[in-house]
């Protein structure tokens, strides 16, 4: 049975700059925070068309939100810096991703460091975290564990709880699974209706009544669960895939291969319909959920995929380098040998014995050998 796509689309993305904020804007801030905590309330700063809310939060640093629809911005303080912590973070709320999507993030955020008088390089940016996320109306699916298939030593965690809904109440059911690290790479499934109820969140219910009115279907009701269950499916992607197996920082960089990203992830986790007579997992067929959930992530990202991993094109980079080099190597080699009278019989030990004596060249040389190294390495930057 097919699900209903309600929402698909980007739910949290997170951003490291690190760059000291301005003296004049560290004082508003400070002053701003002082007042929150004075007041027990947020104290709102305007910046022409930027209003940031700062909270009395943050022991050693300032923290703000832009609102429902902007982010949350973590600055620290230049005067009291905490050792090894970015300057500034910044996490993008999901209601201002699921409305405006990556263009609507990153102009807010350029709109925001413009207003704040923040002075930065794109070198300066780092991607931390990226979750995308797809809503499916589908009263007749729960999540089992069995069904998910993951590589060797991925945590799954499965979670129940008692119905909420506001006509029933039948005792604990399963409401979710998480499998993997939020910092590497996590997979989770939740009831999504839930956690709208409870945390009084009505504007995903506003989303999804919107995409049902295109379909020219009715809204939902939430307090008739066995209409209304909406489960969220959610591939989360942290730093460790997005800079380091990516090799994700800025901007341009995540508008070019976000999709590469999630879609090798997807290639790693699934979610099967289990099959107990036969025992290998690798041939259970796949869930119905989880092919729209491929398939809705593959057309969204399309636009945002290079179908290359920047590890291997530095490799193959360094490769034909290192090809290169041994060449001339050999032609030098060669043309050495030959003007020593060398026989093609003797070429192999001469190439032998002719090491140590480069080796007594190098070490002769007034530079030393790990500052040579190091002028070599900043020449040839493949990353």
């Amino acid at each position: 049975m097919e699900a209903i796509i309600l929402h698909s689309g980007f739910d949290g993305l997170k951003f490291t700059i690190q760059a000291d904020i301005p003296e004049g804007f560290r004082e508003e801030l400070a002053s701003a925070k002082a007042h929150a905590k004075e007041s027990y309330s947020d104290c709102v700063l305007e910046f022409g068309s930027v209003s940031l809310n700062v909270t009395s939060k943050g022991a050693r640093g300032f923290t703000a939100h832009t609102g429902d629809h902007g982010a949350m911005w973590l600055f620290q303080d230049p005067q009291d810096r905490i050792p090894k912590n970015p300057s500034i973070t910044v996490d993008f709320r999901a209601f201002g991703l699921a409305t405006g999507g990556l263009e609507g993030a990153e102009k807010h955020f350029r709109d925001c460091m413009g207003a704040f008088g923040v002075k930065y390089v794109e070198t300066q940016l780092r991607v931390a975290r990226a979750d995308f996320a797809v809503d499916l109306l589908a009263p007749w699916f729960e999540p089992d564990r069995e069904a998910l298939v993951v590589p060797p030593g991925t945590k799954v965690t499965e979670y129940t709880g008692v119905d909420e809904t506001a006509t029933v109440s039948s005792g604990a059911r399963v409401v979710g699974l998480r499998a993997g690290a939020v910092a590497n790479r996590q997979l989770a499934i939740y009831d999504k209706r839930a956690e709208v109820i409870q945390q009084n969140k009505m504007g995903w219910l506003t989303i999804w009544n919107a995409a049902l009115e295109t379909m020219g279907k009715p809204p939902l009701d939430l307090t008739d669960r066995d209409k209304s269950q909406v489960w969220r499916f959610e591939m989360r992607l942290g730093s460790k895939q997005l800079r380091n197996r990516f090799d994700m920082r800025n901007w341009q960089d995540v508008h070019n291969i976000i999709g590469d990203a999630f879609t090798d992830a997807l290639g790693r986790i699934r979610y099967c319909m289990p099959n107990n007579a036969d025992g290998n997992r690798a041939r259970w067929p796949t869930h119905e959920l989880w092919r729209q959930f491929e398939a809705i992530i593959g057309n969204d990202l399309l636009q945002n995929c290079a179908g290359v991993l920047p590890s291997d094109v530095i490799h193959a980079n360094k490769a034909a380098k290192m090809r290169e080099l041994d060449a001339q190597l050999a032609g030098l080699f060669i043309t050495r040998a030959a003007i020593s009278d060398i026989h093609a019989c003797d070429f192999d030990d001469f190439i032998g014995n002719h090491v140590d004596a480069l080796v007594r060249l190098i070490n002769e040389n007034q530079v030393p050998v790990e500052e040579r190294l190091s002028r070599a390495r900043g020449k040839y930057r493949f990353g």
